[in-house]
């Protein structure tokens, strides 16, 4: 049996990781989560880091066959 691991890449610094924090199945590394963590909200590191996530999440959902709705009534 051949096990092939998949490498994953942080959606903010592009560095090779093979773990951290999952957001919609994409990965942000321990270093650039602790660093958005520490971020003061009107810093330009806060909107960069922002902006990475918000493209990443939204081409994750673009890329789906299929996008399932939750009725919240």
């Amino acid at each position: 049996m051949v096990v092939i691991m998949v490498k994953h890449r942080c959606i903010i610094c592009r560095k090779e990781l093979n773990h951290g924090i999952i957001i919609s199945g994409r990965v942000i590394c321990t270093s650039c989560e602790n660093r958005l963590v520490k971020s003061e909200v009107d810093t330009d590191f806060y909107s960069y880091y922002r902006d990475c996530i918000k493209k990443a999440v939204a081409n994750s959902i673009l890329k789906d066959d299929h996008i399932v709705y939750q009725d919240l009534r």
